[in-house]
């Protein structure tokens, strides 16, 4: 350990391996940003600066940085994990239904979902009311399953997100979230944190520590979900819809943004604080298994190799280029 490290142990989370408890599992990700330039709507064509080629472009980009963090997470807590990622446009019955997954992770986005093609939601609104696999919807996809239950999507400031597409209200920080029902088992060791080694707010019961990257949020607690954890700018952070046939979990923040080790990311302007978010993760991943009737297998005891610092920096954003969930 360094001293410029020693020094500044009070000032930021040390890096926490985390010891994966799944041996196998099968996961379906889902790239919920636009893939091509026909997936735009009639809406998004008549914005002033609109340009199919240059919109397509940026959010591949992002997309391909997205996705890979998302699978770095799922590679870091499953031992031996079989991933599978599919486009927005291609998450239906069949698709699922051929691969068989045991949990189901969809993506944040990047522009409004008035801007995609309408299809493209009802075919989506369609799935997530009858799939029967578990779901994990990450900021952007935690508002496009708000909508798909009767909640509205809108401006941190109440606004429809038609009004005011640029110089939005946004969370792009870490921030607090505070738990709201403290039984559900996705926060399952939450709080216990080792004194020494956590910031001071870790003291505290039931508050979580999160990355968020968003400028809209839904307006309601969506039909037949259950409120979980509540922000400061945003109410609706965490929800669940539990019953004999779904288990869907919503998340406005990133719990992917976990992985990233502080001692040698050189690419983010900031320190990596998430150790919440990745047994949150952890957690959905092992109530999955749960929830599908499977066991979770012994694990051999040793810990997960970390990310690579380069593949960690290719996860994240760049200067100048905002990440999912906007």
């Amino acid at each position: 350990m360094n001293q410029s490290f020693e020094q500044n142990s009070d000032s930021y989370c040390l890096f926490e391996i985390i010891k994966p408890r799944i041996q196998t599992m099968r996961v379906l990700l889902v790239d919920n940003l636009v893939a091509d330039e026909t997936q735009y709507s009639e809406v998004a064509r008549r914005e002033p600066d609109f340009h199919a080629g240059k919109w397509v472009r940026l959010e591949r980009m992002i997309a391909g940085m997205a996705m890979g963090n998302i699978e770095n997470n799922i590679r870091q807590l499953i031992r031996n994990p079989d991933v599978r990622t599919v486009h927005l446009s291609e998450l239906n019955e069949t698709t699922v239904r051929e691969f068989d997954p045991d949990a189901i992770v969809l993506s944040g986005t990047l522009r409004d979902f008035d801007l995609y093609a309408p299809e493209m939601i009802e075919g989506f609104n369609n799935f997530i009311h009858r799939t029967s696999v578990p779901v994990m919807a990450i900021c952007g996809g935690h508002q496009l399953v708000g909508q798909a239950f009767g909640a509205t999507i809108t401006t941190i400031d109440g606004k429809p997100p038609r009004e005011k597409r640029s110089g939005r209200l946004i969370e792009y920080q870490y921030r607090f979230v505070k738990i709201t029902d403290v039984n559900d088992p996705i926060f399952a060791g939450i709080d216990n944190r080792p004194s020494a080694r956590w910031q001071k707010y870790t003291n505290r019961k039931h508050l979580l520590r999160v990355w968020q990257n968003h400028g809209l949020e839904i307006d309601r607690l969506p039909s037949g979900f259950k409120h979980l954890a509540r922000g400061y700018l945003s109410e609706y952070q965490m929800m669940v819809r539990r019953t004999a046939d779904q288990l869907i979990y919503g998340v406005q923040f990133h719990i992917e943004k976990s992985f990233q080790d502080w001692q040698t990311d050189k690419y983010w302007d900031h320190r990596n604080e998430s150790r919440d978010g990745r047994l949150l993760f952890d957690n959905f991943l092992v109530e999955s298994l749960r929830f599908r009737g499977k066991e979770i297998s012994p694990v051999e005891d040793e810990p997960a190799p970390l990310a690579s610092a380069a593949k960690a920096s290719s996860a994240g954003g760049s200067a100048g280029i905002p990440a999912t969930g906007f």
